[in-house]
């Protein structure tokens, strides 16, 4: 059984190289899942893998996906022309 490890936001803002405030309103936002100890929040080792991008949801997957299909059918020809330059 792997043990579940959590870090602070001070602690995440400097892994990802960002200020804390901005970690913290991502957090406020709903768009960085965190949980809240006490007066502390407490992020997860898996949600810190998914930010950095070591680790990717299905969901994520397809968004992905859907996002290159959508651009390759929009400028299709564009992205033809470049590749030959």
């Amino acid at each position: 059984m792997t043990e579940e490890r959590f870090l602070s936001i001070p602690e995440l803002a400097k892994i990802l190289g960002v200020s804390r405030v901005t970690v913290y309103n991502r957090v406020k936002k709903g768009e960085i899942p965190a949980t809240k100890v006490g007066r502390t929040y407490v992020i997860t080792d898996k949600t810190i893998r998914n930010i950095v991008g070591k680790e990717m949801t299905e969901e994520e997957r397809k968004d992905i996906d859907a996002a290159v299909a959508r651009t390759v059918k929009e400028y299709g020809e564009v992205l033809k022309e470049l590749s030959k330059m």
